[in-house]
């Protein structure tokens, strides 16, 4: 028998699906975070993790993004062989309209990020359309989604190699874990694919990334295949590198580890590396003909009730008094509130910037002694002043850092997980300072921000600068004036006190 499958049923439930995880964390994925809280040692990984789960269940009960990145969509479909498709569009452009219909939604307006022509003009395309699709013909009488929301800092994290069949799978992931740094928000999941061409390899790590958080219950039954060795030996492997929660040093870094493979072309042996962040997003739904399958909201009792106290030893800052002075007496690893006035900017902003500073023009606003957060929020709601307005990777700001500190006199920059050497170098010579904003917190850092408005390069839309005033906003100074990186020390000292941990 035949099921025929509605258009309109399709478009929901792909639309029902992309809002419902943009505030939803997997249960799972809940309940590893906080597994892995309880078990840290490490006070910065462990606050980290706290304002990761307080940003959870707040955008659990406000319906907002967990992520100011609400990600490139990829969808997985499975048709069943015995399904009729009952389309006036292509099926590319009948999920990509369940795309558009999410990413619009008025109630929960979601960050449009997808540029067309990508190595040339770089236009947003204004509702986050195309989506990534695979489709597979299966048997069956049903048709089988699962939707992701990939965050662009975990997915610039992706490593692939074609290894020589000799060659370790282990030793390639342990080398490039660490060259990962924290881009991509750990704690999350890494998944991996093993065999097939280049582009199976990925595919499949991406895919595995679906599958819920289940290592301890591997560790209890024990592997039965060579996928499932790895996964276990690599969990152990990749936790004792001490990177931790943000980068920031300790004891969780992966909350699990999938593998799935695939046979291959006996000269090779193709391996890819896919990181999830800790703003997971996926959900699956079955269409079998009676209508949309829409998703259904947990319970608030799913989450645990985490408070995050700053301390006694915070440092309180005035960004409108703040002179270049003060901030040599910061001490590394630090929590500092900040109040007051700062400006933002990423990448496009930069370059434009940078290129106006080589023209000798006169850039639209005066960085001396400013402070600039590298964000792209999204659209406020309602009563909002901005929408979720957490951090971006601040290494693709670091081309430009030597420019700007050198011809702005900016005096501190705030982002996401580590900064690279070249940057890190230009902070020391101008005696700057870089502040970390926990990833994966962008609804609660939004609740610091008392007043936002675009100030220039309106044509860039979230990748325009803003100035946003904020009241006590939480960050921990990660490069100092000295130019030493917390994210290089802290590390370090977690990965020997693990080491020293075992051999006890």
């Amino acid at each position: 028998m035949t099921t025929v499958i509605r258009q309109d049923d399709l478009i929901e439930s792909v639309a029902d699906a992309l809002q419902f995880i943009s505030y939803y964390h997997p249960k799972d994925f809940i309940q590893g975070v906080y597994e892995a809280y309880q078990r840290e040692e490490s006070q910065a990984a462990k606050d980290a993790m706290a304002q990761i789960l307080i940003n959870s269940r707040m955008c659990a009960q406000g319906h907002r993004p967990l992520c100011q990145d609400t990600g490139i969509v990829t969808v997985f479909v499975n048709i069943g062989m015995n399904v009729k498709l009952e389309c006036d569009q292509p099926l590319d452009d009948v999920i990509n309209e369940g795309v558009r219909q999410a990413y619009t939604h008025p109630d929960n307006v979601l960050r449009a990020s997808i540029l067309a022509d990508p190595d040339g003009k770089r236009e947003n395309t204004g509702d986050n359309t195309p989506a990534i699709i695979h489709y597979k013909m299966v048997p069956g009488d049903t048709v089988e989604v699962h939707v992701a929301a990939k965050g662009g800092g975990s997915e610039a994290k992706s490593k692939f190699a074609m290894l020589n069949p000799s060659d370790s799978v282990v030793d390639w992931v342990l080398k490039m874990v660490p060259q990962m740094g924290a881009g991509w928000c750990p704690p999350g999941m890494l998944g991996i694919g093993i065999g097939g061409t280049a582009e199976k390899a990925m595919e499949m790590a991406k895919e595995s990334l679906l599958d819920p958080i289940d290592i301890h219950d591997l560790k209890e039954r024990g592997a039965s295949n060579r996928a499932e060795e790895l996964r276990l030996e690599l969990f152990d492997k990749v936790n004792d590198l001490g990177i931790g929660a943000q980068g920031l040093g300790g004891l969780t870094t992966v909350l699990d580890v999938k593998v799935k493979d695939y046979p291959t072309h006996a000269a090779n042996k193709p391996v890819a590396i896919i990181p999830n962040c800790a703003a997971t997003r996926h959900a699956h739904f079955v269409l079998d003909g009676s209508g949309p399958a829409l998703q259904t909201p947990p319970s608030l009792e799913d989450w645990p009730e985490i408070t995050w106290e700053v301390g006694d030893n915070v440092r309180r800052v005035n960004l409108d008094t703040v002179t270049p002075e003060d901030v040599k007496d910061w001490q590394l690893g630090e929590t500092v509130l900040l109040s007051g006035k700062m400006l933002t900017g990423r990448d496009a902003a930069h370059k434009k910037m940078v290129d106006m500073i080589g023209k000798g023009e006169e850039l639209p606003v005066d960085l001396a002694g400013r402070f600039i957060y590298y964000v792209g929020p999204v659209d406020p709601v309602r009563e909002e002043v901005v929408g979720p307005a957490g951090p971006t990777t601040a290494t693709r700001m670091d081309k430009f850092t030597h420019t700007m500190l050198e011809k702005t006199g900016l005096t501190g920059m705030i982002g996401k997980a580590e900064r690279g050497q070249v940057a890190i170098d230009a902070i020391r010579e101008f005696g700057a300072v870089y502040l970390m904003a926990v990833g994966g917190s962008a609804y609660l850092v939004s609740k610091a921000i008392k007043k936002a408005e675009v100030v220039a390069f309106p044509e860039l839309g979230m990748e325009a600068i803003y100035e946003f005033e904020v009241e006590d906003m939480p960050v921990t100074v990660a490069v100092d004036s000295r130019g030493t990186s917390v994210h290089q020390t802290g590390p370090a000292e977690w990965q020997e006190k693990i080491i020293a941990a075992k051999a006890v």
